[in-house]
């Protein structure tokens, strides 16, 4: 019989549940690691985590962040602890993950969020592989390793919540920026949460969160006609706040979806609705 028929056949038992609705969404106890939250929307999800009561071991590679892991572990009354990692290295995502495992005791949460843009235009008008590789490396090879590693975590814990940062571009075209590399990256991510959901239904869930045009760093590329040409697509007319997309990621994270898996969240001001 196949890991996958065995994984269908052995469900996981159901939670048990706080009795107030508000309760469901505390993450109190809870061990979180975020990939790319040294800023942008991974801060915001592992501030978010670490408000709600988790632990969170927090990720960067070239934007150090001992100093952010200790302000969040004083503010919140919460264990933090920053890890620098090479996140197109498989081995040294696999040391990383250990390590959390072994400074924290268990892994709860994992976030599969650090990504990067595409800048350099249409697919004939590269001169080179550069942009495919360092798109594809970074926003679909890294999200393999880190489900190779964390996957494992979770099958021998028996538990587990993983959720992957994809895009709306997994799932329409943007214009008028030309960017096909980043859009199949995030439409593999995609499939490949829906995928794992599947292959890990004995101990783990796995979803997705699709953000739309968020003020982060990687929109910033975007200067006058490009951005009024955004705004002018999305029915709520503006780029999101990163704190805007939290509230899915808790979500996601606690036991307010504890019978959710499989499943993607768009937060995109409406973009993909039309």
């Amino acid at each position: 019989m196949s890991t996958i028929a065995t994984n269908l056949k052995t469900p996981q038992p159901a939670p048990k549940l706080a009795e107030n609705a508000l309760d469901l969404f505390s993450l109190k106890g809870k061990v979180a690691s975020v990939t790319g939250s040294s800023r942008g929307i991974g801060l915001a999800v592992a501030t978010a985590y670490a408000q709600a009561g988790a632990d969170v071991a927090i990720w960067y590679n070239s934007t150090p962040a001992d100093d952010l892991a200790k302000e969040i572990s004083e503010k919140y009354g919460v264990r933090a602890k920053a890890y620098k990692v090479s996140l197109t290295d498989f081995d040294s995502i696999d040391v990383a993950v250990k390590q959390i495992e072994k400074d924290f005791g268990k892994i709860d949460i994992f976030v599969a969020n650090a990504g990067v843009a595409w800048l350099k235009g249409g697919l004939l008008e590269q001169e080179d592989d550069s942009e495919w590789k360092s798109v594809i490396d970074l926003d679909l090879n890294s999200v393999y390793y880190l489900s190779r590693s964390i996957g494992k975590i979770f099958q021998k814990q028996g538990f587990g919540s993983y959720i992957i940062t994809a895009s709306m571009s997994g799932h329409i075209v943007n214009i008028p920026q030309q960017q096909s590399g980043y859009n199949a990256a995030k439409a593999a991510t995609l499939h490949l949460a829906k995928s794992l959901a599947v292959e890990w239904s004995g101990f783990a869930r796995v979803n997705s969160v699709s953000p739309g045009y968020i003020g982060t760093e990687l929109t910033q590329h975007a200067e006058g006609d490009l951005k009024k040409t955004w705004l002018s697509l999305i029915p709520l007319g503006r780029e999101a706040l990163p704190k805007e997309l939290v509230g899915a990621y808790i979500y996601l994270a606690s036991d307010a979806s504890s019978y959710v898996t499989g499943s993607d969240i768009r937060v995109d001001g409406g973009y993909t609705a039309i």
